[in-house]
């Protein structure tokens, strides 16, 4: 069963945020990339892009099960 919670806020956390959104609605598109950029470097240091990994797995083929019919085509 989920169990039901309820979360208190104060009025003026909630106009914070407002002011946060309007704030930023109010910047160019460029002024927010920036930004963005800024708090990845603070973060993540002054490497150029984040890193990915990615792995490949060799997996044997599967064998059809004895029941089902292999489809034609």
């Amino acid at each position: 069963m989920i169990e039901k919670t309820v979360r208190k806020r104060s009025l003026r956390d909630l106009s914070e945020v407002k002011e946060n959104l309007a704030y930023w609605l109010s910047r160019t598109p460029e002024e927010r990339i920036a930004e963005v950029e800024r708090l990845r470097r603070q973060n993540h240091g002054s490497v150029t892009r984040l890193q990915g990994i990615a792995r490949t797995i060799q997996r044997k083929p599967r064998r059809p099960h004895k029941n089902r019919r292999l489809r034609a085509g």
